[in-house]
């Protein structure tokens, strides 16, 4: 199915090369040398040299490493592009986005996307070090009405849903699963060879009613590194060219029911619908997806809200495979995501996609592999969300 039909540069952008660091606890280096090691790698895959970089864009709270910091690091002498945008995992692929619309303008030709922070070892979100001044502008509101962190407020329309179409526990404990399975034999996940049961799942502690230890993401040090540049550019580099064939970013809280917010409807949809139509593309077409999960939650709701499920009926498709890696229509969290391979605030999601499309993704290789969709934060705290549709070219 086929939707749409935009002004977006569909396909002209490409992925040509991707880097990562080991994602840990403790990485005992700086989120600025993480960057480096990222970008570096991320080069070198793509058959490219740090003087063929004319572009750095990042984003982040807390710990971003500024784009003007790192080129002259690199010995980037005339950088034509660069954005550094102060915001989560909500804004991952709009950054990926900006960066295949400065190359299909001809703005710059070779930028380098990338995410590196010490989540785990030094700046915690929303927690220890946390400067007052990088505290999110609303925890003024928040804290007045006991929310001091982001796993209350995601509970909060977690439970929502639970109470209009009956979702229980044990189905966002059977997501939690299917991510650490997909992370048992993934070498770059933090839970590499550490599987859980849903019994495990269900004896873990509470955190935030109805999320348990296992509902949320990990900590984590690390950092990951995107190469984009033109498709004809990539088709001469040693890798399969994974074009960008449309992206979208923007959204709003939720969906308005009847004049008041309703809680248990996606805020996805909006995005998706957008998303779409920028890449002519429609969900029946899609491979394989990695969705933004922060939490387990919010993966049950995109999948109903990019229209892979009825409201209420992802319940179901859990415990048929669906979903899963190995014979599921559409797999999804493919090497663990932010759940059991690391918090990399999704922009890992992108460096999983581009292995799947390529064929390189060995064990974990899905049969279906051509088309991807790659999703940021789901739009319900930060009020933003941000979407890619990734296609092998």
């Amino acid at each position: 199915m086929s939707v749409g039909n935009t002004s977006f540069p569909r396909g002209k952008a490409a992925i040509a090369g991707i880097g990562c660091t080991e994602f840990s606890k403790n990485s005992g280096v700086t989120t600025f040398t993480l960057a480096v090691r990222a970008i570096k790698a991320a080069v070198a895959d793509a058959g490219l040299a740090v003087e063929d970089i004319d572009g750095l864009a990042t984003f982040g709270v807390n710990d971003s490493i500024s784009p003007n910091v790192l080129a002259q690091a690199l010995g980037i002498q005339n950088m034509n592009f660069f954005l550094d945008q102060y915001f989560g995992g909500s804004v991952s692929l709009s950054v990926l986005g900006a960066a295949s619309l400065a190359v299909s303008a001809g703005v710059a030709n070779c930028v380098v996307v990338y995410r590196a922070l010490n989540g785990r070892s030094q700046v915690r979100l929303n927690g220890a070090n946390a400067a007052p001044s990088r505290q999110p502008w609303d925890i003024q509101f928040k804290m007045a009405q006991g929310y001091t962190i982001p796993a209350q407020e995601m509970a909060m329309y977690a439970r929502s849903h639970m109470l209009r179409y009956g979702t229980r526990s044990e189905d966002l404990g059977r997501i939690a699963v299917l991510s650490r399975t997909n992370a048992v034999d993934n070498d770059r996940a933090m839970m590499k060879g550490r599987p859980l049961t849903l019994d495990d799942y269900l004896a873990s502690p509470m955190v935030a009613d109805p999320f348990h230890l296992f509902d949320i993401c990990l900590e984590t040090d690390g950092a990951v590194a995107i190469v984009v540049t033109s498709t004809e550019r990539a088709g001469d580099l040693p890798h399969r060219p994974v074009k960008i064939q449309g992206a979208a970013w923007g959204g709003g809280i939720s969906m308005v029911n009847n004049g008041y917010t309703d809680l248990a409807v996606s805020p996805g949809k909006a995005v998706a619908e957008k998303v779409y139509a920028n890449a002519g593309i429609g969900p029946s077409e899609i491979d394989f997806a990695e969705f933004y999960d922060c939490f387990t939650y919010p993966v049950l709701s995109q999948l109903e809200g990019y229209g892979f499920a009825e409201p209420g009926g992802v319940p179901d498709m859990l415990q048929d495979g669906i979903f899963d890696r190995a014979g599921g229509q559409l797999p999804i969290q493919t090497h663990g995501g932010l759940l059991s391979e690391g918090y990399i605030h999704g922009i890992n999601h992108v460096f999983e996609a581009v292995q799947q499309i390529r064929g390189d993704a060995a064990h974990r290789q899905v049969a279906r592999h051509d088309v991807g969709l790659v999703t940021g934060q789901l739009g319900y705290i930060s009020g933003y969300s941000s979407a890619c549709l990734l296609v092998g070219g």
